[in-house]
């Protein structure tokens, strides 16, 4: 039986999704495990395209240490349909368990390398209620930004992220 990674992943201000995920390597520092998107109440659309939806599959690639995580989407017959990218204000580890902080934006990349930032308005929210403060509205789009241009250079997302698939 293959391994399992418990996922502890936070919303601000108090949602926190727990689940086992299927472990398919674990690298110390990067942990890669397989799951499928559920709870969706919609699907997601970028772009005018369906991209994610309750039933499609994840590979995803959990970085200790970084302020971002990738998942492999694949659809119900196994067509890769990009990368989406989570900002996070942590990832950590103890032992078998990851535990992150979604900071509301995220980014999706379809296969040809278009890229786009997702949840802006989420952010800004979150920013107008108090649920962040300024200077974590601030890292947030700052995370995004380096990402989006290291997209753009090709130097992201990490090499390791297309060595694994469903």
């Amino acid at each position: 039986m293959p391994g399992k990674i418990h996922l502890i992943y936070r919303r601000i201000p108090n949602r926190v999704i727990e689940r086992d995920d299927e472990l398919i390597e674990d690298l110390g520092n990067i942990v890669v495990a397989k799951s499928k998107f559920e709870g969706m109440l919609a699907p997601l659309s970028v772009n005018g395209v369906e991209v994610i939806e309750n039933g499609y599959s994840m590979v995803y690639f959990a970085f200790v240490g970084e302020h971002y995580d990738v998942l492999k989407v694949y659809d119900n017959e196994g067509n890769f349909k990009g990368l989406y990218i989570d900002v996070l204000d942590y990832t950590k580890r103890r032992g078998n368990t990851i535990e992150m902080l979604d900071l509301f934006l995220d980014i999706f990349v379809f296969p040809d390398g278009k890229a786009f930032l997702l949840d802006e308005d989420e952010l800004e929210m979150a920013l107008l209620h108090g649920l962040v403060d300024r200077k974590t509205f601030d890292f947030a789009y700052s995370v995004a930004r380096e990402l989006l241009e290291k997209i753009m250079r090709g130097k992201f997302p990490p090499q390791i992220v297309w060595g694994y698939g469903l």
